[in-house]
């Protein structure tokens, strides 16, 4: 027999045949029309070269061939089934290198976690945590195929990328205990004290002074840092104030610091994970995505609220 001349969509219809020995009932079960199920019981009459259903006295019945081909049909399909399913990748076997761009907070906050699941899961994985210098350098760095995944503020990506949102952040304004400003807290409480910002390019304006300059006030920024994890060590030992995202501090670093809601509204931003499309089908690429946003997805504000 020449089987690229057989259609297999009629062993699904013939299962059904065969299964409820009515045409009817065999159409409705498969998505078809009756006179589609019945064209087919014809088609199957010819390829099998026997009448398969007769009718009966109380109905259609399966001919001996029929009753014989049943379980054969059934067979057939989980076969193809199995054989159509994707495969579950083998983690344990994977070995391989997986580049993640993001910024030192959330890294430190979940690289334990991240390096405990992994060893667990996927210990062929290597994981690279790579600097992160912003969204444009990180969506090139994807294109290039220099980095895997990217975590980062993208507010819009091209087709070759595929971008999931973790969460949406909002600003809290950080400060010493007992530090000055907390009498009687407001703008010009706020705006009287040295600011510290965190950019890892030297810049010396955030999302704050575009919100301060609608008010036409501005404010002094009196250090500038590139990690967050230099900013609870600046407030503890000073004056400086800084507005930080509520997730970024690790909560050993927060004892000796105080938080608060910005005396005027701040708006946040939504955090993505992003990868380039050729990374979409990769199991190690995928697996560590998957794990990346439990993990950040995961992290608590500063001071519990949701955000």
């Amino acid at each position: 027999m020449n089987l690229r001349g057989v259609d297999l969509n009629l062993l699904v219809i013939l299962d059904a045949l065969l299964d409820e020995a009515h045409v009817s009932r065999a159409a409705e079960r498969v998505g078809l029309s009756q006179p589609a199920a019945s064209s087919a019981l014809e088609r199957c009459r010819q390829l099998f070269g026997d009448r398969l259903l007769e009718r009966g006295a109380g109905g259609m019945v399966l001919t001996p061939r029929a009753q014989a081909l049943a379980q054969p049909v059934k067979d057939v399909l989980a076969g193809m089934a199995v054989l159509l399913e994707p495969r579950r990748p083998d983690l344990g076997a994977i070995r391989q290198t997986v580049r993640v761009l993001m910024s030192d907070q959330p890294a430190a906050a979940i690289a334990p976690a991240l390096q405990a699941q992994l060893a667990r899961t996927a210990p062929g994985i290597t994981l690279a945590i790579m600097p992160w210098h912003g969204a444009d350098a990180a969506l090139e760095g994807l294109a290039r195929g220099a980095i895997d995944l990217a975590v980062s503020v993208f507010p819009m990506v091209e087709a070759d990328f595929t971008r999931k949102e973790l969460f949406r952040e909002r600003y809290l304004v950080a400060l010493r205990q007992h530090h000055p400003a907390l009498d009687g807290f407001d703008l010009d409480r706020w705006l009287a004290f040295p600011h510290v910002l965190v950019s890892g390019r030297g810049e010396t304006q955030g999302a704050l002074d575009e919100a301060l300059a609608r008010l036409g006030r501005t404010r002094r920024i009196g250090f500038v840092v590139p990690s967050f994890l230099m900013v609870p060590p600046l407030l503890a030992g000073s004056d400086l104030i800084a507005l930080l995202p509520s997730r970024c501090l690790p909560p050993a670093t927060r004892a000796d610091l105080v938080a608060l809601p910005p005396p005027i509204p701040v708006e946040g931003f939504p955090l993505h994970i992003a990868w380039h499309r050729r990374r979409g089908s990769d199991a190690g690429v995928q697996h560590v995505a998957g794990l990346v946003e439990s993990l950040i997805g995961g992290l608590e504000t500063w001071d519990g609220a949701a955000a």
